[in-house]
Parts: structure tokens; C-alpha cells; sequence
């Protein structure tokens, strides 16, 4: 193994940003997307999963299509169909109706932007 080499990066330990983090939320520190596994105060450190397969909260009357591409709106910490200025996260594993809370995303793990 490479002497460089510090931890696998599926699990990352970051820093809570203002108003904290709650395990099993979603939340995007700098260009990482990532699902809390951990609550914590703003400043504190958590652990910030990149990738696997979450159930995420998803905008209301918003429905996905199996393999669909799944973004995530910063303001309201919801998943929803791609848009402008919206963050693109993974794709949906299993379609999720309008009216369901929760929609199955399978994190991309990259370092991502607003569209």
C-alpha cells in the first residue's frame, strides 16, 4: 500500500456548518455531498457518508423514475428532479411517487457543483 495513503473516502470526517448537521440528512460541505451519519453542533466534526444508497427526503409532488438523476436543493435540504442551480447527488435506485417523503438515491460520491 502507498505510504501516502490516510483512510478509505467513503466516510469522511468534516466540519458541521452553521445550524449543525442531523444523521441521516443530507448537506453539502464545500463541493462534497454527503448523508450525516452523525448530529452535531455547527463546528463540530461529523462523519459525512459520499457514498451508498440513502432514503432521502425528497420535494414534495416531486416523482422519480427508476435510474432517474436525483439533485438536491441546499435551501431546503430536499431532493428533487434536476434544475438549474440545483446539486446534482446520484440517481434514484427505486421510483418514488409524488406524494412519498422519501426517495432511494444512489450517491455519485463526486465532488459536485450546482448545475
Amino acid at each position: 500500500m502507498a505510504s501516502n495513503f490516510v483512510q478509505p473516502g467513503d466516510v469522511l470526517e468534516l466540519t458541521a456548518p452553521v445550524g449543525g448537521v442531523v444523521a441521516g440528512k443530507g448537506y453539502l460541505i464545500g463541493s462534497i455531498f454527503v448523508v450525516a451519519q452523525d448530529t452535531k453542533s455547527a463546528g463540530e466534526t461529523f462523519r459525512g457518508a459520499r457514498k451508498g444508497v440513502f432514503d432521502l427526503a425528497k420535494t414534495n409532488a416531486v416523482a422519480f423514475t427508476e435510474g432517474a438523476k436525483v439533485s438536491f436543493d441546499t435551501a431546503t435540504l430536499a431532493t428533487l428532479a434536476p434544475a438549474g442551480g440545483k446539486v446534482p447527488v446520484g440517481s434514484a435506485v427505486k421510483a418514488a411517487a409524488g406524494g412519498d417523503a422519501t426517495v432511494r438515491v444512489a450517491l455519485d460520491g463526486i465532488a459536485t457543483a450546482a448545475a
